[in-house]
């Protein structure tokens, strides 16, 4: 079954550019093109979308926030930056990967692949985390970076890599924002606790 893209930005041109490039990929179907994050979420519904590409200047100063309840209604949904334009790296934090404006073809086909989303994978109830992916689970929700939770931990990025993968296969939840809700609902972190 094909992802089910839709991207989100005020450029017609980009938009019009990037739909392109994913139409040509076999596993991705880009189903909406919006200028405005208005009514998105009902938007994400109705198309039964998985995966949402858009520009965090769009959300401004609300964007943790908008990210968070987007992810609280549709936890299977993969956000992906796209900067077209200065961004701070702390705004980029929840998202799953970021697309640049000066990305190649192939690095942006490359960066779609890794992400890896799956419309067929459902989210298993009985998950059973163990002491050290819950640990790296509430790393990822406040927000740190792999290099950071490594240092943290004291244990190898590779190590962090293979716990994120194992909380991904367990939780099916791929996206930043989606494990924040997930460990939110799950009483791992307090609200208060988020950057």
């Amino acid at each position: 079954m094909k992802n089910r893209v839709i991207i989100c930005s005020t450029s017609e041109m980009v938009s019009i550019g990037l739909a392109e490039i994913i139409d040509s990929m076999a596993q991705f179907d880009v189903v909406l093109r919006l200028d405005s994050p208005e009514h998105l979420s009902e938007k994400t519904l109705a198309t039964d979308a998985n995966l949402l590409i858009i520009d965090p200047t769009l959300l401004g100063y609300q964007n943790k926030d908008f990210l968070l309840n987007l992810g609280k209604e549709y936890p299977h949904l993969v956000v992906v930056a796209l900067v077209t334009s200065y961004v701070d790296h702390l705004h980029l934090m929840p998202y799953s990967a970021v697309i640049e404006m000066n990305d190649s073809r192939q690095k942006i086909i490359n960066k779609l692949n890794e992400l890896g989303t799956d419309n067929t994978s459902k989210r298993n109830d009985d998950v059973e985390l163990s002491k050290r992916e819950i640990d790296v689970l509430v790393a990822v929700a406040k927000g740190m970076m792999n290099k950071e939770i490594a240092d943290l931990m004291n244990i190898s990025i590779h190590t962090v890599i293979s716990h994120r993968k194992n909380i991904t296969r367990k939780t099916g939840i791929k996206s930043v924002s989606g494990l924040t809700v997930y460990a939110l609902l799950n009483n791992l972190i307090d609200e208060g606790e988020l950057i």
